[in-house]
């Protein structure tokens, strides 16, 4: 399980062998065998000796600004992977190799937004020409990246030119989704200018913690990335990898509007546009953890969604070592 304390004044310590929790005037104690993570956001306080305890049961703790991204984490300090793994990562990036693994999470991501799009088709059939329409011009794009040659440096700028087309696509197929109660006139990121895409990045957010640990317990380095240009501090392969995953955190909102789970209650307008409040983040949190532990079924096996970021990426370090070292 995780653990989730985002309530202003909340504190995390440690009691004995259990951490021990004060939020809101209540106190709970939880195991560290029944704990996979710590999440806190800003105003919480831990002691040190809880973040040992932590540490020493293998379970990070992730510290997430109010937008829900990870500013900072406490993990354990040994690497635990062969530096082969991120030396042929670090090759890969800056030879041939590097166009085709860029290329792997790009159409991962537009294959799931075409798989999302058609299962949207058979629900919403009102809308089913504008989807289809939308499903085509995707798969189109598609196409025309999948035939892009050369050295990925010199094309960068024309892959991202192509994602950010279907792009455009996707998501004004998308806002066609939302009930008339809210208003998405397109994405927009920090800030927000609605609340959809106030909770989609809040989503987005809780997403990169997961696909970040991935990449590192596969033995993969983080900054080390294909389409998004490296740059002082920025984990290039995470924005690379997680393309695959967004589409997670679009279906679970679908899903929320669509039971009515979603309220305007759960949002707060500052001047610079909108966020998830507290509220917010107790209700989102939870069910988009539900949605990640639902196993589906993934080359011919049931396994949970979040386990599937995992086993990919390690496929994937495995496909780096067999190109660099096993030929």
């Amino acid at each position: 399980m995780e653990i989730v304390i985002n309530k202003y004044g909340s504190s995390l310590q440690k009691s004995g062998k259990l951490f021990k929790i004060f939020s809101d005037g209540n106190e709970t104690k939880i195991s560290p065998k029944r704990a996979s993570s710590v999440i806190i956001s800003n105003g919480v306080s831990v002691s040190s000796d809880a973040v040992m305890m932590a540490l020493r049961n293998n379970i990070e703790i992730y510290i997430l600004d109010k937008y829900g991204n990870p500013i900072g984490r406490f993990w354990h300090a040994r690497m635990g992977s062969t530096v082969k793994i991120r030396r042929a990562q670090l090759l890969s990036s800056t030879d041939a190799n590097g166009l085709k693994f860029g290329l792997k999470w790009i159409n991962g991501k537009f294959e799931n937004q075409i798989k999302f799009l058609k299962n949207m088709q058979n629900r919403r059939t009102r809308l089913s020409s504008e989807i289809q329409e939308a499903v085509e011009s995707i798969s189109e794009i598609q196409e025309k990246m999948n035939k892009l040659e050369g050295n990925i440096d010199e094309i960068r700028n024309t892959i991202l030119g192509l994602e950010g087309s279907a792009g455009r696509v996707y998501w004004n197929i998308f806002g066609k989704f939302i009930p008339n109660s809210f208003v998405f006139n397109g994405r927009s990121y920090r800030p927000a200018e609605d609340e959809i895409n106030a909770i989609i990045n809040y989503g987005f957010g809780f997403l990169y913690r997961i696909v970040e640990k991935g990449i590192i317990l596969s033995g993969l380095d983080p900054y080390i990335g294909f389409i998004h240009s490296d740059n002082y501090n920025k984990i290039s392969l995470v924005f690379d990898v997680i393309e695959k995953y967004r589409i997670w955190v679009e279906d679970c909102i679908i899903s929320m509007l669509s039971k009515k789970l979603l309220k305007k209650s759960y949002f707060e307008k500052w001047s610079n546009g909108y966020y998830l409040n507290d509220e917010g983040k107790k209700i989102f949190i939870p069910i988009f953890n539900e949605y990640l532990d639902k196993t589906i079924l993934h080359k011919n096996r049931n396994i949970q969604r979040r386990n599937i970021i995992q086993l990919e990426l390690h496929s994937f370090a495995k496909e780096l070592l067999k190109e660099y070292y096993e030929k």
